[in-house]
């Protein structure tokens, strides 16, 4: 599993898959109740009060290896830079799916106390509403943007200045294509508050699709892989104009290299 002082992590295609993984050969038969069941009894847990960062780690770590048992491939790059920086950090990154919440954690937790700036609606949401609330997110409406932006810079320095990092994803939806337009400066503005570094992120987790009827749980193509790419770590100065620009590139460049640059959004 993957390690942050390694670098890099890339599954082994020869790794050993369960009995039923390998019986049933779509994952729409085994994965979704590995997830159900994983999430069903964190949330447990979250719900009795009894989840901490180590439980949140391993919950990430089932999920991650549920992945990999139906066939779905991850890569990840950069971990080392994680390390680079003394206390918090915030990392900031492109959205694609709702597979990067839940696989986010293992990596970056392990490291450093880390929770997400997140919509609303994922706190109220049946049964994993339980986790994330445990987690103590910084929670935004995404209908007042002044007052999302107060909610972040206030509620993020606060956290960040216990020690605790913050991933946040500055587009106004999950999308397949990377619109830098729709990419905003929310997290350049809470790092140059706080003083704390960032740490430029690319992901593509088009794996799992948005659902039809679940928009978080929709299917997964085992043909696509999964890339996380972690970038150095950078301090913002003067308005963060250039360090923006730089993140933008970096994300960029990964997703033209993972060939989803130009997709359109789902």
């Amino acid at each position: 599993m993957p390690i942050a002082d390694k670098g890099t992590y890339k599954t082994d295609r020869h790794r050993s898959r369960s009995l039923i993984s390998r019986v049933f050969l779509g994952p729409k038969f085994t994965f979704y109740p590995q997830i159900f069941s994983i999430i069903w009894r964190n949330a447990s847990k979250a719900k009795g009060g009894r989840y901490d960062g180590s439980d949140w780690v391993k919950g990430s770590l089932e999920m991650f290896e549920a992945l990999e048992n139906v066939g779905v491939e991850i890569e990840i790059t950069g971990m080392d830079n994680i390390r680079k920086v003394d206390g918090p950090a915030i990392f900031i990154s492109n959205h694609m799916s709702a597979l990067e919440t839940f696989i986010l954690p293992s990596i970056i937790q392990p490291v450093k106390p880390v929770t997400f700036v997140v919509k609303e609606s994922l706190l109220t949401a049946p049964v994993f509403g339980h986790i994330m609330r445990s987690r103590d997110p910084i929670v935004v409406g995404r209908k007042n943007p002044r007052q999302d932006l107060r909610t972040v810079l206030e509620g993020g320095s606060n956290k960040l200045a216990s020690g605790v990092s913050l991933v946040i994803f500055p587009q106004s939806t999950r999308s397949v294509g990377f619109d830098p337009e729709q990419f905003n400066t929310l997290g350049i503005k809470l790092a140059l508050k706080a003083d704390v570094p960032v740490i430029p992120t690319a992901l593509k987790t088009d794996a799992w699709k948005i659902g039809k009827y679940l928009k978080d749980f929709g299917p997964i193509d085992k043909r696509k892989r999964v890339h996380f790419a972690f970038g150095g770590p950078m301090n913002i100065t003067g308005r963060g104009v250039e360090e923006h620009q730089v993140i933008i590139r970096f994300i960029e460049e990964k997703l033209e290299k993972w060939g989803t640059l130009h997709e359109d959004r789902e």
